[in-house]
């Protein structure tokens, strides 16, 4: 049962005034209703302080879009819930971007409308209250922080709403997690979710992938193939790095979007297809407008509703909850015992920038649970912190204390170099010297690691005991 609240209520049809009300009052809320827009503001102005409001979307005089605008000046905090008549796609978003908190077609059951309501009062118990959403596929959705939450809110909002969402965002902020909210949210969510990397696919090989071919289409093409709209049919499909995709592969889509159809490589025949598309980009979006990398009727096509994703140091709440996750999932991966964070550690975490976002710090947490050494850790957050922005890259070549080299700036490369090899030699312990798997554990690659092992001196007969060449 719906939470007591105080309800306005605001529709200028006297039947459905009633009817609603009558739903409302069976749970014991209390209803204060306006027939207009101008009636809605005028109790709001007299001191009435609702829980919630539902809000007609269609009324003469100041229609819903205004009342909801001036509503959210009048008590920013208020939850407005609008009512429609018809799903009006462009009036929903517009509602969702002037702060609306869901959305109801009428006519509708006393089932329906508990359910939104529950929803926006935060009764509901499908409505995301804890710190991480599990989301299948080794995925999770963390909203600890004001700025999350009111994306969480939106994605809820807008899995609903059947358009394109374009998701911005630095690299590793997590916009493919948000994705797959939306999916789960939506009521597509028990049908396929796809992910096509546009930047990780070669551009010749791209369009084959998205719309499938022939047989004979070109070399090679034995067969026929769907492609991933196909294999995706009512279901979401989220094109990641959409920036990177040939400006001639961008009209195909555009074409898809608009008629939701499109041709197989070497057919003639048009496939339909119902699917939902969701974007993503960490790219300058002026800059590719500017410089024809994104078209522009394309991104105005995808940008019927944007989710700008922050990046981790603008949600510094959310480090202490990512840390702890991290490490119960990679510890069960690993099937080693968690680590603590000691309040050295989690400090340093927590003034770290993390330019790589979520994906830095979850190889941070995996680099510490197989080394085991704390002071390690919060070393490889040092040098990050004197503002040069440097960011950490096990992979990349560090210069051999210089022979007889004296002054901090040898000291300091010695020391790096020491931290380096000793993580090394930790991880290929830790693997009874399988370099690959050292080397996937250390996130760097096979060569790289082939190559500082050559580098430092470490040797397996004397593994414990390594060594610097170059500081020898």
């Amino acid at each position: 049962m719906s939470e007591k609240a105080k309800i306005l209520l605001v529709d200028d049809e006297p039947g459905m005034l009633r009817y609603i009300k009558t739903l409302l009052e069976v749970d014991e809320h209390d209803v204060e209703t306006a027939s207009t827009g101008e009636q809605a503001l005028e109790s709001v102005q007299k001191g009435l302080v609702p829980d919630l409001v539902l809000l007609d979307l269609l009324m003469p005089g100041i229609d819903g879009l205004e009342t909801l605008e001036s509503l959210r000046k009048l008590q920013p905090g208020v939850k407005v819930i609008m009512l429609s008549c018809v799903n009006d796609t462009k009036k929903v978003v517009q509602a969702m971007r002037l702060g609306a908190a869901d959305y109801i077609t009428k006519p509708f059951q006393k089932a329906e409308l508990d359910n939104v309501i529950d929803q926006c009062l935060g009764t509901n118990p499908q409505n995301y209250t804890g710190e991480v959403e599990e989301l299948g596929d080794e995925t999770f959705f963390v909203a600890a922080c004001a700025n999350m939450r009111k994306l969480r809110s939106q994605a809820s909002l807008v899995a609903n709403v059947d358009i394109p969402v374009l998701m911005l965002g630095e690299s590793g902020t997590g916009k493919e997690v948000m994705a797959r909210l939306i999916h789960k949210l939506s009521p597509r969510a028990h049908r396929t979710f796809l992910k096509v990397n546009c930047a990780a696919v070669p551009a010749d090989l791209l369009e084959s992938e998205l719309f499938g071919y022939e047989a004979g289409a070109f070399t090679g093409a034995t067969h026929a193939k769907p492609g991933k709209f196909e294999l995706c049919n009512k279901g979401t499909i989220l094109l990641d790095e959409i920036g990177e995709m040939p400006p001639s592969l961008q009209a195909k889509l555009l074409h898809v979007l608009q008629d939701q159809q499109f041709s197989r490589l070497g057919s003639r025949s048009v496939v339909k297809v119902d699917v939902r598309i969701l974007a993503a980009t960490n790219i300058n979006i002026p800059e590719a407008l500017a410089s024809k990398r994104l078209r522009e009727d394309l991104y105005y096509r995808l940008n019927a509703f944007t989710l700008h994703i922050p990046p981790l140091r603008e949600r510094r709440e959310e480090i202490p909850i990512l840390l702890k996750h991290f490490m119960a999932r990679l510890s069960e991966q690993y099937a080693r015992p968690p680590l603590p964070f000691s309040p050295e550690l989690l400090q340093a975490c927590a003034v770290y920038p993390w330019p790589g976002n979520l994906r830095e710090l979850g190889n941070f947490v995996k680099r510490y649970l197989v080394l085991g050494d704390e002071k390690l850790a919060i070393n490889e957050l040092q040098p990050r912190r004197d503002g040069s922005g440097a960011q950490f890259d096990p992979a990349a070549p560090r210069s051999s204390p210089e022979p007889g080299g004296g002054g901090l700036k040898s000291l300091a490369r010695s020391a790096k170099d020491e931290a380096e090899a000793e993580a090394i030699a930790k991880a290929l312990d830790e693997t009874n010297w399988n370099r690959k798997q050292a080397a996937a554990l250390l996130q760097i690659s096979y060569k790289a690691l082939l190559y500082k092992i050559r580098q430092y001196g470490i040797a397996q007969q004397n593994k414990n005991a390594h060594k610097l060449s170059a500081g020898a």
